[in-house]
Protein backbone atom coordinates (compact mmCIF):
# COMPACT_ATOMS: atom_id res chain seq x y z
CA UNK A 1 0.00 0.00 0.00
CA UNK A 2 1.16 3.44 -0.89
CA UNK A 3 3.22 5.55 2.27
CA UNK A 4 0.45 8.38 1.91
CA UNK A 5 -2.36 6.32 2.25
CA UNK A 6 -1.23 4.34 5.18
CA UNK A 7 0.23 7.96 7.22
CA UNK A 8 -3.88 8.72 6.56
CA UNK A 9 -5.72 5.66 7.78
CA UNK A 10 -3.64 6.70 11.06
CA UNK A 11 -4.62 10.04 11.23
CA UNK A 12 -6.86 11.55 8.60
CA UNK A 13 -5.93 15.20 9.58
CA UNK A 14 -2.56 15.27 9.35
CA UNK A 15 -1.21 17.74 6.61
CA UNK A 16 0.27 17.02 3.58
CA UNK A 17 3.17 19.35 4.80
CA UNK A 18 3.75 16.52 7.49
CA UNK A 19 3.14 13.87 5.01
CA UNK A 20 5.60 14.88 2.65
CA UNK A 21 8.22 15.18 5.50
CA UNK A 22 7.20 11.86 6.61
CA UNK A 23 7.49 9.75 3.35
CA UNK A 24 10.47 11.92 1.91
CA UNK A 25 7.95 13.31 -1.31
CA UNK A 26 7.04 16.93 -2.55
CA UNK A 27 4.16 18.56 -0.29
CA UNK A 28 2.90 19.26 -4.39
CA UNK A 29 3.25 15.02 -5.05
CA UNK A 30 1.37 14.29 -1.93
CA UNK A 31 -1.63 16.86 -2.51
CA UNK A 32 -1.31 15.23 -5.96
CA UNK A 33 -1.97 11.91 -4.65
CA UNK A 34 -4.54 12.82 -2.08
CA UNK A 35 -6.47 14.77 -4.91
CA UNK A 36 -6.07 11.08 -7.33
CA UNK A 37 -6.96 9.01 -4.57
CA UNK A 38 -10.37 11.14 -3.88
CA UNK A 39 -11.11 11.14 -7.36
CA UNK A 40 -10.87 7.63 -8.16
CA UNK A 41 -12.50 6.47 -4.86
CA UNK A 42 -9.71 5.18 -3.34
CA UNK A 43 -10.20 7.70 -0.20
CA UNK A 44 -13.88 7.51 0.06
CA UNK A 45 -14.26 9.69 3.23
CA UNK A 46 -12.55 10.86 6.33
CA UNK A 47 -13.78 9.63 9.50
CA UNK A 48 -13.05 10.46 13.61
CA UNK A 49 -13.12 7.10 15.48
CA UNK A 50 -15.56 8.35 18.73
CA UNK A 51 -15.60 6.70 22.04
CA UNK A 52 -19.58 6.32 22.92
CA UNK A 53 -19.27 5.51 26.26
CA UNK A 54 -17.81 9.26 26.60
CA UNK A 55 -20.62 11.06 24.01
CA UNK A 56 -24.11 9.24 24.12
CA UNK A 57 -25.89 8.18 27.38
CA UNK A 58 -25.01 4.24 26.33
CA UNK A 59 -28.47 3.84 27.17
CA UNK A 60 -30.22 5.18 25.04
CA UNK A 61 -28.09 3.63 21.93
CA UNK A 62 -27.75 0.29 20.65
CA UNK A 63 -25.44 -1.36 18.38
CA UNK A 64 -26.42 -4.98 17.00
CA UNK A 65 -24.62 -7.46 14.91
CA UNK A 66 -27.08 -9.38 12.95
CA UNK A 67 -26.01 -12.53 10.98
CA UNK A 68 -27.98 -13.04 7.61
CA UNK A 69 -28.40 -16.43 6.03
CA UNK A 70 -30.06 -15.66 2.51
CA UNK A 71 -31.06 -16.86 -0.41
CA UNK A 72 -28.87 -15.85 -3.73
CA UNK A 73 -30.87 -14.72 -6.77
CA UNK A 74 -29.42 -16.00 -10.26
CA UNK A 75 -27.62 -13.58 -12.13
CA UNK A 76 -27.19 -10.99 -9.50
CA UNK A 77 -25.83 -13.47 -6.48
CA UNK A 78 -25.72 -11.72 -2.93
CA UNK A 79 -25.11 -8.38 -4.85
CA UNK A 80 -28.92 -7.38 -4.93
CA UNK A 81 -30.15 -8.52 -1.46
CA UNK A 82 -27.00 -6.97 0.38
CA UNK A 83 -27.92 -3.50 -1.56
CA UNK A 84 -31.34 -4.05 -0.27
CA UNK A 85 -30.25 -4.64 3.13
CA UNK A 86 -27.68 -1.82 3.39
CA UNK A 87 -30.29 0.97 1.86
CA UNK A 88 -32.57 1.00 5.78
CA UNK A 89 -31.35 4.01 7.61
CA UNK A 90 -30.90 1.49 10.79
CA UNK A 91 -27.82 -0.50 8.76
CA UNK A 92 -24.12 1.45 9.58
CA UNK A 93 -22.32 -1.75 7.46
CA UNK A 94 -22.92 -4.69 5.38
CA UNK A 95 -20.07 -7.47 4.76
CA UNK A 96 -20.66 -10.88 2.76
CA UNK A 97 -18.62 -13.60 4.82
CA UNK A 98 -18.14 -16.47 4.87
CA UNK A 99 -18.80 -19.34 6.91
CA UNK A 100 -21.89 -20.41 8.43
CA UNK A 101 -24.08 -17.36 7.47
CA UNK A 102 -23.80 -15.41 4.28
CA UNK A 103 -24.16 -11.52 5.51
CA UNK A 104 -23.18 -9.68 8.50
CA UNK A 105 -25.38 -6.52 9.33
CA UNK A 106 -24.63 -3.57 11.54
CA UNK A 107 -27.54 -2.13 13.10
CA UNK A 108 -27.78 0.76 15.25
CA UNK A 109 -30.83 2.11 17.21
CA UNK A 110 -32.01 4.09 20.06
CA UNK A 111 -32.85 0.95 22.00
CA UNK A 112 -33.29 -2.57 21.78
CA UNK A 113 -37.10 -2.02 20.43
CA UNK A 114 -35.34 0.07 17.64
CA UNK A 115 -33.18 -2.95 16.53
CA UNK A 116 -36.15 -5.73 17.05
CA UNK A 117 -38.75 -3.64 15.27
CA UNK A 118 -36.04 -3.55 12.38
CA UNK A 119 -35.25 -7.00 12.15
CA UNK A 120 -38.86 -8.35 12.90
CA UNK A 121 -40.54 -5.50 10.28
CA UNK A 122 -37.95 -5.05 7.58
CA UNK A 123 -34.84 -7.81 7.88
CA UNK A 124 -36.83 -11.02 8.59
CA UNK A 125 -39.63 -10.36 5.90
CA UNK A 126 -37.32 -9.86 2.91
CA UNK A 127 -38.17 -12.84 0.52
CA UNK A 128 -34.15 -13.59 -0.39
CA UNK A 129 -33.97 -13.96 4.04
CA UNK A 130 -33.52 -17.33 5.35
CA UNK A 131 -32.71 -16.49 8.80
CA UNK A 132 -31.05 -14.00 10.89
CA UNK A 133 -29.50 -14.32 14.25
CA UNK A 134 -28.59 -11.06 16.57
CA UNK A 135 -25.79 -10.41 18.95
CA UNK A 136 -26.13 -7.15 20.90
CA UNK A 137 -23.13 -5.53 21.55
CA UNK A 138 -22.30 -4.86 25.01
CA UNK A 139 -19.22 -2.76 25.36
CA UNK A 140 -16.65 -1.55 22.97
CA UNK A 141 -12.70 -2.26 23.80
CA UNK A 142 -11.41 -1.60 20.21
CA UNK A 143 -12.99 -0.39 17.10
CA UNK A 144 -10.64 0.68 13.81
CA UNK A 145 -7.63 -0.23 15.34
CA UNK A 146 -7.97 2.49 18.62
CA UNK A 147 -8.16 1.38 21.88
CA UNK A 148 -11.36 2.65 23.72
CA UNK A 149 -11.59 1.30 26.97
CA UNK A 150 -8.41 1.02 28.93
CA UNK A 151 -8.24 -1.10 31.28
CA UNK A 152 -8.18 0.97 35.49
CA UNK A 153 -4.63 0.16 36.85
CA UNK A 154 -5.50 -1.75 39.68
CA UNK A 155 -5.15 0.00 43.12
CA UNK A 156 -3.67 -1.88 45.60
CA UNK A 157 -4.03 -0.68 49.35
CA UNK A 158 -0.47 -0.53 51.69
CA UNK A 159 -0.96 -2.77 54.25
CA UNK A 160 0.88 -2.35 57.50
CA UNK A 161 1.22 -3.89 60.36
Amino acid sequence: MDEILEVLMDDARISPEEIAKLTGKSVDSVKKAIKKYEKEGVIVKYKTVLNPDLVRDSKSFVRALIEVSVSPQKDVGFDYIAERIYSFPEVTSCYLVSGAYDLLVVVEGDDIRTVSDFIAAKLSPMEQVRSTTTHFLLQKYKEDGQILKKRAKAKRLNISY
